[in-house]
């Protein structure tokens, strides 16, 4: 069944298109990466679908739900959370409070929120720096917690928005490890990623936007052996491997 279905979708600015007429679905349940090089319009789609722009043109439709026109909050209300390139925890707050922040999305009750905010710290390994202040901790743990936070807000859909770039390679494969560990519970998620060998051990299907257009989607195989994919955005690094 698709939890997100995106219907000619186009976002302009002044005569710019950075969305042009993308469509694509995801299945319940799947991860779907997002790639394309710098410019490609990815996190201004994740923008679109989770009410921070309005699309200019096309649908968004979340569990059989119109979400054109929805506020970022409603849109997390009712299941969408995402994170940013640039993590920027509440760096004066404790790791706890940084989540609990995102838990009060669900309840009114500061205790259940701790409650659950603990739980999400637990998923992602951070528990252990629960007292800590958030901007005390390295970059690796600040995607963690940012992670964790979105985990907070009890979410059916995870966007990710290069949850693992700047990190070092055993920061990254305790983000592949953390996002197929997600997958066991259940929740959907959508990954923009520019590594490309962490973004094929991860995804089920793969949708490539190049100046705004749905260039490719497919299987990891199918993706990563499309010429014009290979062209446009793999070169000459995917021949040397």
């Amino acid at each position: 069944m698709a939890i997100l279905v995106i219907e000619h979708v186009s976002k302009f600015f002044g005569g710019l298109a950075a969305n042009s007429d993308v469509s694509f679905s995801m299945e319940e349940g799947s991860i779907m990466g997002l790639i394309g090089p710098n410019g490609a319009g990815k996190t201004t789609l994740f923008n679109c679908i989770t009410g921070y722009y309005p699309p200019s043109k096309g649908v968004i439709w979340f569990e059989g739900r119109k979400m054109n026109g929805l506020q970022p909050d409603k849109v997390c209300k009712l299941g969408m959370a995402r994170t940013w390139q640039k993590v920027r925890p509440l760096a004066k707050m404790t790791v706890l409070d940084n989540v609990v922040v995102g838990a009060l999305a669900r309840t009114n009750s500061l205790r259940v929120a701790r409650e659950m905010a603990m739980a999400q710290l637990e998923v992602v390994r951070l528990h252990g720096k629960a007292g800590f202040l958030a901007g005390g901790l390295p970059i690796g743990e600040r995607k963690k917690l940012e992670v964790a936070r979105v985990l907070a807000t009890g979410p059916k859909l995870l966007l990710l928005d290069e949850v693992m770039g700047g990190l070092n390679p055993a920061e990254s494969e305790e983000i592949i490890q953390l996002i197929l560990d997600i997958r066991t519970r259940g929740l959907t998620q959508m990954v923009i990623e520019h590594d490309m060998k962490a973004i094929m051990r991860i995804s089920d299907r793969i949708v490539v936007l190049n100046s705004g257009e749905k260039l490719a989607e497919g299987s990891p195989d199918e993706v990563v052996n499309n010429q014009d994919v290979v062209d446009a955005y793999l070169g000459e690094s995917h021949a040397e491997d």
